[in-house]
């Protein structure tokens, strides 16, 4: 008997050693699961390595983790235990309801023998695992319910215990302070990346790019550090309920450039006159939108943010995601908004220097302008008077007929430095992306020197800067370009000249060459485009030989009806 007595002590000894033993292990494993999720920075990291961790400290088949979004269902849904091919076999991911929302609704720990007996059971999905046992619990970030750990079929149990329940419970303590670390490290990061997408557009903006690129730029930095798919800018026409058309990077860039926006549409109206983040979660069926409106084909989720804030934006900036990407909240949208403060401040402050820039300029033309008017001019009208007079002394009339062309060559100078004068007094208010049609057509005669190995002469008189409207400007740049090519692949020219003239209600555009004139044979799809340009401005064209060496004339002459234009001395000498 006392032998008997002595084996079952010893034998209750050695089940509480070995409890005891279990219980230190747990709490080793727990220890080190703890410090596991506390190292780790990057948030999605850190989520699975809680999910993988709880797994193994309750002995379940398997966890999962769930993060609930601003609309109180579940935004992510981390798995351990199910592969891909099963996962894909399954369909879409949870979004809160049955036993899961039931932790959501009441974030308590839940611990159940058998989930199907739960009332708030929804039952599996096709393909779905079965699951008996559960156990989840809250995981809470400063007080706010995060997410909830979720796990099934314990391996070495029928049912998860109080223990279980006491360790998960620690755990979830635990990865509530790692993630809010990973969050605050996160937060740390995507503000020095904000910080850089502003260096770079002031950076930008002071090298004196055109604002285009600078729209683009802002755009595109946008884009890529909130993960959106498409990036748009619109500015708004001072005047006017429609912006500008819309300047778009990413997904179908080349489809949505070039659209017009207008601020009648709900959205971008509300987005104009907020001083907040506007956001929406299907654009496609967001009634603000009305429906319909290109820019906002093939985008689900949108947050739109005012350039520029105290009612005063100059347009909007809109960042898309495909059909069933991830809302925008309050992480996306809170520093993007402070961006494109800063970006519409840096923009307000280029176009401030651009416009002390041009005073500068302004005043530079206009010191150049009254130099040419009362030194060279008055110079040159001096001197062709001098050989005007000097005509009558000349007995040789070789020698007169020289003076005669060299007071006209003094004429023409005399007009050539008067439309240069208006010339500098106009083009200054012009902006590089602006240029005018004197701009326009030295530029396309500059570019035409690598086609012909030569630069061609250039001759432009009278105001074309301000009598030539717009539409007739652009039909002569085609026909100078046309004309140009022409002459470059057909011509074999070793001098070309231009000349645009302005005056007495007509434009004419001369290009002449010293080539061996049109070929027979050549195709004149171009010399007819030309001629139906002419003939729909109720113009002419004619093209022939030159009067002189050889070659071919060519002349295109429109009228034109003189425009209001600023007063000044234009008419000079």
């Amino acid at each position: 008997m006392p032998r008997l007595r002595l084996d079952d002590l010893l034998g209750e000894l050695q089940v509480r050693i070995d409890a005891a033993r279990g219980t230190q292990n747990r709490l080793h494993g727990l220890l080190e699961a703890v410090l596991s999720v506390g190292r780790g920075l990057d948030l999605a990291q850190v989520l699975r390595s809680i999910v993988e961790a709880a797994v193994t400290l309750v002995d379940a088949e398997y966890g999962a983790l769930g993060v609930i979004g601003e609309d109180r269902k579940l935004s992510e849904f981390l798995t351990v235990g199910i592969d891909d091919e099963r996962r894909s076999a399954i369909g879409a991911l949870p979004s809160g309801h049955g036993i899961l929302g039931e932790l959501i609704r009441h974030p308590e720990p839940l611990r159940l023998p058998e989930l199907s007996e739960h009332p708030h059971s929804y039952g599996f999905p096709a393909n779905h695992p079965p699951m008996r046992s559960f156990l989840g619990v809250p995981i809470r970030v400063r007080e706010e319910v995060f997410g909830n750990l979720y796990l099934t079929e314990k391996r070495s149990d029928k049912e998860f215990d109080a223990e279980d329940e006491a360790v998960l419970s620690t755990l979830a303590v635990a990865a509530g302070v790692a993630i809010e670390n990973a969050r605050l490290y996160e937060e740390t990061r995507l503000r020095e990346r904000w910080q850089r997408a502003s260096g770079k557009v002031t950076s930008m903006l002071l090298t004196g790019a055109p604002s285009a690129e600078v729209l683009e730029l802002i755009a595109d930095e946008a884009r890529k550090i909130v993960s959106a798919d498409v990036g748009m800018i619109a500015e708004r026409v001072p005047g006017d309920e429609a912006l500008r058309p819309v300047l778009a990077v990413g997904l179908d860039a080349e489809r949505r450039n070039g659209l017009v926006m207008c601020s009648e549409d709900g959205f971008v109206g509300a987005t104009l006159s907020s001083a907040e983040p506007v956001v929406s979660a299907d654009i496609a069926h967001d009634a603000r939108t009305g429906g319909g409106q290109a820019q906002w084909a093939g985008l689900g989720p949108v947050a739109a943010v005012p350039l520029g804030a105290g009612g005063k934006a100059r347009g909007v900036l809109i960042l898309g995601r495909v059909p069933g990407g991830t809302p925008f909240g309050e992480v996306d949208t809170g520093p993007l908004l402070g961006f494109a403060d800063q970006a519409a401040l840096a923009l307000e402050l280029a176009e401030r220097r651009w416009d002390a820039e041009q005073i500068v300029l302004l005043r530079e033309r206009d010191r150049i302008a009254r130099d040419l008017h009362d030194l060279a001019i008055q110079r040159l009208f001096a001197a062709g008077m001098t050989l005007q007079s000097t005509q009558r002394f000349m007995e040789h009339p070789e020698g007169s007929e020289r003076l005669a062309r060299t007071v006209d060559d003094l004429d023409d100078t005399i007009k050539i430095i008067r439309s240069t004068i208006f010339g500098l007094r106009m083009h200054g208010e012009v902006r590089p992306e602006a240029v005018g049609l004197r701009g326009r057509v030295s530029d396309l005669v500059n570019a035409s020197a690598a086609s012909f190995g030569f630069l061609p002469a250039l001759r432009v008189e009278g105001l074309v800067e301000t009598d030539v409207p717009g539409d007739i400007a652009d039909h002569v740049v085609a026909v100078l370009g046309e004309a140009l090519s022409n002459a470059a692949r057909h011509a074999g020219a070793r001098a070309v000249d231009v000349r645009l003239s302005c005056g007495g209600g007509e434009l004419r555009l001369e290009v002449s060459d010293d080539g061996r004139g049109v070929p027979d044979g050549v195709t004149r799809s171009g010399l007819r485009n030309m001629e139906e340009r002419a003939v729909a401005l109720g113009g002419t064209f004619s093209i022939g030989e030159r009067t002189q060496g050889g070659g071919t004339r060519l002349m295109w002459r429109v009228p034109v009806t003189s425009v209001n234009r600023p007063g000044g001395p234009h008419d000079v000498g």
